[in-house]
C-alpha cells in the first residue's frame, strides 16, 4: 500500500504542477484542455486502475503461495507414506521373528488387543521405539 500512496502523492504533485501551466495558456489552448472535474475524474479512474493492478498482483502472489504450500503438504504426505511403508516391512519382519511365548511376545499380544490388527500394533510399537 505504501507504493500506492507514493504514486498517489506523485500524481497529486503533477496535477498541481499542471494546473498553473493550464492557467498561463491562451484561451484557445484552454478549450483543448480537460476541465478540472474531468481531470479529477481521470485521476480517480487512474488511481482505481492502479489499485486494481496492485490488488490483482497481490492476489496472484497469494495464489502462488497457497499452491506452494499445497505442494509442500503433498510432498510431506508422500514422505510420510514412504515411512509407513518402510515401517510395515519392518513390522512384518518383527512379527515373524517374535516368539509369541516370550515375555515380549506375551506383552505384545496384550498391547495389540487395542489395535485393529497386529500389523498396526507392531507399526506403532516400532514407531515408538525409534
Amino acid at each position: 500500500m505504501d507504493s500506492i500512496d507514493k504514486l498517489l502523492a506523485e500524481l497529486q504533485t503533477e496535477c498541481k504542477e499542471i494546473q498553473p501551466q493550464q492557467q498561463s495558456k491562451s484561451a484557445t489552448a484552454k478549450s483543448f484542455m480537460p476541465s478540472s472535474s474531468k481531470s479529477a475524474s481521470f485521476m480517480d479512474k487512474l488511481l482505481a486502475d492502479v489499485k486494481a493492478d496492485f490488488a490483482e498482483e497481490d492476489a496472484a502472489i497469494e495464489l502462488k503461495r497457497q499452491q506452494e504450500l499445497e505442494q509442500e503438504r503433498i510432498q510431506q504426505e508422500k514422505i510420510k507414506a514412504k515411512q509407513i511403508e518402510g515401517l510395515k516391512v519392518q513390522a512384518k519382519e518383527w512379527l515373524a521373528k517374535v516368539d509369541p511365548l516370550s515375555s515380549e511376545g506375551l506383552w505384545f499380544e496384550r498391547f495389540a488387543e487395542s489395535y485393529p490388527s497386529k500389523l498396526e500394533a507392531a507399526i506403532e510399537y516400532l514407531r515408538s521405539n525409534e
